[in-house]
């Protein structure tokens, strides 16, 4: 009985061991951001997702693990022969992200090889078909091209290419050497450019500032000449009605008024002699005394002239003779 009681306590024992290891293995747990694909006999049954899954034991076993987050190669660098036939070398980094697991696992064998691979063909492809300064100028639409090819490219095998981006691309020494020399003549160029248009505005705005200048002289010369020309009417205005009173008060028997009027024209024209700029030889009286007596003398003759042969003076005959004289 004992016997008995020992080998039924073996199996049971040995019976929840081989419970529990089954239970162990028909049991995966996949941790998140991961997936695993289940072959049964071989062949592929069913992906398991992040979280607790049950598998039959000794039946499904997992194929593959595959990371489902987006993951970054780097392209190794190498050489490139352009359009123009100009050897330059590049390197770059792809980005992807496996989308269907499954295909990833099944439809191609060494995942990553076979996109840098592709990858390498094609910068190969799209920047040979490019001349060296597009090569240099246009990374952006390099770039493009290349995710554009290489995604469609990886499509199939449940892939999704995010960025292809070309990090560096170095042309020969010598051909740097001829970009640096390029590069300088034309920024001379540019400065001398900038140097000839500073001196062309300078000389726009020296000309103009001259225009100005002769401008506002010739409007100054205009208005000084009407203000002469106003002074001298206003003069000849004043003089004419001086005439004009002297001749009133001639005409009324006033010898003062011929005085006035006489020494008047008389110290003028000594004015003038005196500003005149050529050699002259006149005569005058010493003293002043002896310029008013030579006033009164011709006033005297004007009042012998304007008397009547009564004594009483003629205002026509006064006139006439003024005029003849």
């Amino acid at each position: 009985m004992a016997f008995l009681f020992d080998e039924l306590a073996i199996f049971v024992i040995v019976f929840l061991f081989l419970a529990v290891l089954i239970i162990f293995m028909g049991v995966k747990t996949v941790p998140q951001g991961e997936e695993f694909t289940v072959e049964r006999f071989g062949r592929y049954t069913k992906t398991l997702v992040p979280g607790l899954n049950l598998i039959l034991p000794f039946v499904d076993r997992v194929r593959a693990r595959m990371n489902m987050r987006e993951q970054v190669l780097d392209v190794q660098s190498q050489e490139v022969i352009t359009k123009d036939n100009a050897m330059v070398t590049a390197d770059g980094v792809v980005f992807f992200q496996i989308i269907d697991a499954a295909k990833a696992a099944y439809e191609v064998n060494d995942l990553e090889r076979a996109i840098l691979n592709l990858t390498m063909t094609n910068i190969r492809t799209v920047m040979g078909s490019m001349d060296l300064d597009m090569v240099l100028s246009e990374r952006d639409s390099i770039n493009a091209d290349l995710l554009r090819v290489v995604d469609e490219a990886t499509n199939p095998w449940g892939v999704k290419v995010t960025r292809i981006e070309i990090k560096d691309i170095a042309p020969p020494l010598d051909l740097v050497e001829a970009m640096a020399r390029q590069m300088k003549a034309e920024r001379e160029k540019r400065a001398n450019i900038l140097d000839a248009e500073g001196e062309r505005q300078a000389d726009i705005l020296r000309a103009e500032g001259r225009k100005q200048s002769a401008i506002l002289e010739a409007e100054g010369r205009k208005e000084a000449a009407f203000r002469d020309a106003e002074a001298r009417e206003r003069e000849a205005e004043a003089e004419g009605k001086a005439t004009a009173m002297v001749s009133e008060a001639i005409s009324k028997g006033n010898v003062q008024a011929l005085n006035y009027f006489v020494a008047q024209k008389y110290v003028q024209a000594l004015g003038q002699f005196a500003d005149s700029p050529n050699q002259k030889t006149f005569f005058l009286p010493m003293e002043a005394t002896g310029i008013l007596g030579a006033i009164g003398g011709i006033t005297e003759i004007a009042k012998e002239a304007f008397k009547k042969p009564d004594g009483e003076p003629d205002n026509a005959d006064a006139r006439g003779s003024w005029d003849r004289t």
